[in-house]
């Protein structure tokens, strides 16, 4: 982790903003007009953190000095089956290439194996995901009706 950063996760700082807006600046939204965190936005997320099996010690952020959140990689485990699946994850694009992304990764991967998780699966063939290890391990084709 570079100097200056550091690592938490949504248990330790619940900040809904923070988690919004890094996933809004991540996923290249900011063409589209500035963030808003209005009180609908706040609602929202604050349901999509009380669903049944989110576990927010897994939902873990690269925080800079100045507070934001500017990596962010949520993980899902199941226990029963030993496995986790990484999703989402998103860098503000001004925190690229720092090696922020696989810290976040990489923290949530030793989360999950410390309970148990004997794979980490990823739903992307993005070459981030090559380069910080993880290899194929099963493809699939997915069909859909055209007509």
């Amino acid at each position: 982790l570079p100097a200056g950063f550091g690592i938490t996760s949504l248990d330790e700082t619940f900040d809904l903003f923070q988690y919004r807006r890094v996933l809004w600046k991540g996923f290249d939204h900011e063409p589209e007009g500035p963030f808003e965190f209005t009180d609908e936005t706040k609602r929202d997320a604050a349901a999509e953190m009380m669903r049944p099996h989110v576990d927010l010690s897994l939902k873990i952020a690269a925080v800079a000095a100045d507070g934001n959140f500017v990596s962010y990689c949520g993980l899902w485990y199941d226990r029963q089956l030993h496995y986790a699946v990484v999703e989402p994850l998103a860098t503000d694009p001004a925190y690229r290439r720092l090696g922020l992304g696989k810290a976040v990764v990489l923290e949530g991967i030793r989360r999950v194996a410390r309970r148990g998780a004997k794979r980490v699966l990823v739903g992307s063939a993005q070459p981030f995901y090559y380069h910080i290890g993880f290899r194929p391990y099963r493809t699939s084709t997915v069909w859909r009706e055209t007509s």
